[in-house]
């Protein structure tokens, strides 16, 4: 008995010295509620001008740090290791950051591109994968160590290097991404990643400048900057082929110039239909995610950079390129119309919603704060001093397929 008691107090050993505090009677105290918590509440928000991201809790609605020295954070974009302790940051400068959130402070950082614009976590957690714009491909590395892996540079024609845009995890160790420049569509097994094979998908369309995956992993679809229409591939087909979708969903009408790109990653699927983004058009497009069939368009405010619904569906919020982007716009999916125009600040960049919808984060760059808002009263419940917040990210994508 004795032997086993002994065994049992060296196996707690660990918890015991990182959860509680022995007192001088014996007794253990609870370790302070700020030497523990759980990463499911956590999120960050890029400071653009800084090269810093400030850590958020989104029960408590409150700033709890912030990390500097991250490089041009310009157009950055973050990604969560499977458990949500770690932030994958990518910067503009082709700076790849590995940042703990618990203990607010770098981890891992390497200079891996010349200009890199976002990245994915495999489904597995085991990697990480950057795409670049120069020099153009991806680039996989080990999750845990930013060991680079393999190195799929995006070559066209004479030896060209591509841009490669909308990059996003698959299941099995896979990644789909688009090649700006080649008009390509490629699916890349990493299975190995010391021996990546890489599915070419050529003539797709002019200028994919980025994509999305559905939910159930099974659509990747590429917006087309150069031509009206969209590129749709079923990743469930034995031999997977690119489909054109909504062509032409501006012809006949006058081309309006576009003021800032859209972003599909923020594309909302909600039930049985898609809510995207219409280029240059002061439109949402509907879409029917059985037939991939245009069946309504919603007038809105402007040019609508993100398109995202709330988790459950039930609405659709809006954010706008200027001259319209201090406004965002709610729609209400089943009757598929604006029912509330906002307007939380200069130079909204950014929405996240919390997991279950209840609040959406909203960062306001030229105001320098981030508004948390009530979903379903549209009530401002906090303001948040950020310095020119632009992107905000929460742990909760760590779940979710393509982001």
């Amino acid at each position: 008995m004795q032997r086993r008691g002994l065994l049992t107090l060296m196996a707690s050993a660990p918890l015991w010295a990182s959860g509680c505090a022995a007192l001088a009677d014996g007794r253990a105290a609870e370790a302070s509620p700020a030497t523990l918590r759980g990463t499911g509440d956590l999120g960050v928000v890029i400071q653009r001008a800084r090269g810093a991201v400030t850590v958020v809790n989104t029960s408590d609605r409150s700033l709890l740090g912030e990390i500097t020295g991250l490089g041009d954070l310009s157009h950055a974009s973050v990604v969560f290791s499977r458990d949500g302790r770690y932030a994958y940051v990518f910067g503009r400068d082709g700076g790849l950051t590995q940042v703990d959130l618990l203990r607010e402070r770098i981890v891992h950082r390497v200079m891996q591109a010349g200009n890199s614009i976002g990245g994915a976590v495999s489904a597995d957690g085991t990697l990480v994968a950057a795409q670049n714009y120069v020099p153009g491909g991806v680039k996989v590395f080990d999750a845990k160590t930013l060991e680079l892996l393999a190195d799929l540079p995006a070559t066209y024609g004479n030896g060209q290097r591509s841009r490669v845009v909308g990059l996003v995890d698959l299941p099995q160790r896979r990644f789909a991404y688009s090649l700006f420049d080649a008009d390509a569509i490629c699916i890349a097994d990493c299975s190995d990643p010391t021996r990546p094979r890489v599915h070419t998908l050529e003539g797709i369309g002019r200028q994919p400048y980025d994509a999305l995956v559905t939910p159930d992993g099974r659509h990747y679809i590429a917006g087309l900057f150069g031509e009206d229409g969209l590129a749709m591939v079923d990743l469930w087909e034995p031999q997977p082929k690119v489909r054109r979708i909504l062509a032409g969903y501006g012809r006949g009408q006058q081309p309006l110039p576009v003021y800032k790109m859209p972003h599909l990653r923020g594309w909302a699927v909600a039930g049985r239909h898609a809510y995207l983004p219409a280029i240059g058009r002061h439109e949402v497009l509907v879409v029917d995610t059985t037939t991939w069939q245009e069946v309504g368009r919603i007038p809105v405010a402007g040019q609508p950079v993100f398109v995202m619904a709330r988790p459950d569906g039930r609405q659709v919020w809006v954010n706008f390129a200027v001259p319209d982007y201090d406004r965002v716009q709610v729609i209400d999916t089943p009757s598929q119309r604006v029912v509330d125009t906002l307007r939380p600040g200069k130079a909204v960049l950014h929405m996240e919603f919390t997991p279950r919808g209840d609040t959406v984060w909203i960062s306001c760059r030229d105001d320098h704060l981030v508004r948390v808002i009530d979903t379903a009263t549209r009530q401002t419940l906090a303001t948040l001093a950020v310095d020119a917040p632009s992107g905000i990210f929460f742990t909760a994508r760590a779940q979710r397929m393509g982001f």
